[in-house]
């Protein structure tokens, strides 16, 4: 993963979307299959907290100069 703190806003958006994409995938699309990595779900999620951190962070920083 490349550091969300270098990349764009834009980028950073795009990247939540693909990992949403990918969790929601990851919990319909083995339903009921028991060999598939369960560590992955907790992956996506630990990494889209992350970005959406990152997110908040710049939000609340541009409106920290602009008051």
């Amino acid at each position: 993963m490349v550091d969300i703190k270098k990349q764009s806003v834009e980028d950073l958006k795009k990247d939540v979307t693909a990992k949403r994409t990918a969790l929601r995938a990851f919990r319909f699309g083995g339903a009921g299959s028991r060999t598939r990595n369960v560590r992955e779900g907790r992956n996506l999620r630990k990494e889209i907290a992350q970005i959406l951190t990152e997110l908040r962070a710049r939000e609340l920083a541009s409106r920290k100069k602009t008051a």
